[in-house]
């Protein structure tokens, strides 16, 4: 399982919120998953440059996981490192490490697949090549 910082190929910061905390002061397991979706998505949109919901071909979440390996909690923010596990022709499959400022191991590693969907008909369809490029600094070497 790769839970290191250098097991990944980019970082977004994500700033916790006071609300993501449960009664037991840590960040609910929840919201680990908002987390991977606002880290892949941010993405995205960062490296192509556009509106990714605009696509033609939209991704869908079709799976996801989490293996939880220690708390995180706000005010402390969270690194959510990026890395491509596997491209498809119409799934991509990125592998998410959470890390906090005071850790050098993940947090939480999560799974999150993407399958890529026509935004009319809701079929699959190959990946847009615009998402296809976005994807190259994401390879693992």
């Amino acid at each position: 399982m790769a839970t290191a910082r250098s097991d990944y190929r980019v970082f977004r910061r994500i700033t916790t919120r006071w609300m993501d905390n449960d009664a037991y002061g840590h960040v609910n397991n929840v919201v680990y998953y908002s987390y991977f979706d606002t880290a892949v998505n941010g993405y995205l949109i960062e490296a192509t440059g556009t509106d990714i919901r605009a696509l033609p071909a939209i991704g869908i979440v079709a799976e996801t996981s989490c293996r939880f390996l220690a708390e995180l909690s706000f005010p402390e923010p969270v690194d959510a490192g990026l890395v491509l596990e596997k491209l498809g022709n119409s799934s991509v499959i990125y592998r998410i490490g959470l890390f906090s400022e005071t850790r050098s191991d993940a947090c939480a590693v999560g799974r999150f697949v993407h399958v890529y969907v026509d935004a009319g008909t809701r079929t699959p369809v190959t990946v847009p090549d615009v998402i296809r490029s976005a994807l190259a600094p994401l390879r693992a070497p």
